[in-house]
């Protein structure tokens, strides 16, 4: 069979021009944030990277097709619709065959930007080493997607709710640099210091596009991590929420949450815990990220 991509009309403009291209996610918007709070933040981040000179293209799968880029309406749309699936690498391809309507995640994402020749994504954190994964071996297929498809995905570092230093000697098994702006420490998405080093540092998008092109001209599988910081002003300190992450731990693990619903439940108990302060935090570290992912593609083309 012959897979069919759905490119939003700007999209399709860009291409057609040579013009740069991020893509995002769209669990965000569905996953992430209540309506109309969901679509508004959606159309910042699309507008910061246009902002910069370059074309967002958000990915999802409605009724059965891959949509490079969403128009407005197609954007309120899926903000307002229920039952939406969340779509990774293992469940993808299930739900484009039998038709149905699906958000991407990181690892979805970068598999939409791959069949589209997109090569930077921004989001707000990877997925990865869960704690007491020794014992559950849950692991995101974020990582695993990181070493297969040629993207560079620019994010805050990982979710802080997961077990960093696992997480990166994960990533350097599986290959995948990890590249850390601007400082020598690892970010942990709502902190900029997760007290673990970054295993790479650069300081420029142009040395991040480089980076990535050089993999590319050697052959190299997989694409690379980049790690930017959360603006210092909106950060908040390890110490404000290592307690805060533990609690919600203990909760998720007291009410036997598992798989794919640890992560929203974590998500939403820290949101409370922190009286909204983590999705203040999290809205602008996306928009950070967007900005970063729009030089670095501009400097790719």
């Amino acid at each position: 069979m012959t897979l069919s991509l759905r490119y939003a009309p700007e999209v399709e403009q860009a291409r057609a021009a040579g013009d740069p291209i991020v893509a995002l996610e769209s669990t965000i918007i569905t996953h992430g944030m209540p309506y109309p709070q969901n679509v508004e933040t959606a159309r910042q981040v699309e507008a910061a990277i246009r902002e910069n000179g370059v074309v967002p293209a958000t990915m999802a799968i409605i009724d059965g097709q891959i949509h490079i880029g969403l128009t407005d309406a197609e954007l309120d749309a899926l903000a307002q619709a229920k039952d939406v699936a969340k779509l990774s690498r293992a469940d993808i391809a299930a739900c484009i065959a039998t038709g149905g309507t699906g958000a991407t995640t990181v690892a979805a994402t970068m598999i939409c930007a791959r069949l589209a020749g997109i090569s930077v994504f921004a989001t707000g954190g990877i997925g990865g080493v869960h704690r007491g994964a020794e014992e559950t071996f849950d692991i995101s297929a974020d990582l695993q997607e990181l070493a297969q498809s040629p993207v560079t995905v620019v994010a805050a570092g990982a979710k802080a709710i997961l077990d960093l230093p696992k997480t990166l000697e994960t990533l350097e098994t599986l290959g995948v640099p990890v590249i850390t702006v601007g400082q020598d420490a690892f970010p942990a998405f709502w902190s900029r210091d997760s007290g673990v080093p970054a295993p790479i540092r650069m300081d420029s998008p142009t040395e991040i596009a480089a980076a990535h092109q050089t993999r590319v001209a050697m052959g190299l599988p997989g694409g690379q991590l980049v790690a930017n910081p959360i603006p210092a002003e909106a950060e908040i300190s390890r110490e404000t929420l290592d307690p805060v992450i533990a609690q919600a731990l203990d909760e998720a693990a007291a009410q036997n949450i598992t798989a794919k619903d640890v992560t929203p439940f974590l998500l939403q108990r820290i949101f409370e815990l922190t009286e909204g302060r983590s999705l203040t935090a999290n809205i602008t570290l996306v928009m950070n990220n967007a900005r970063l992912a729009a030089k670095i593609a501009r400097e790719m083309t």
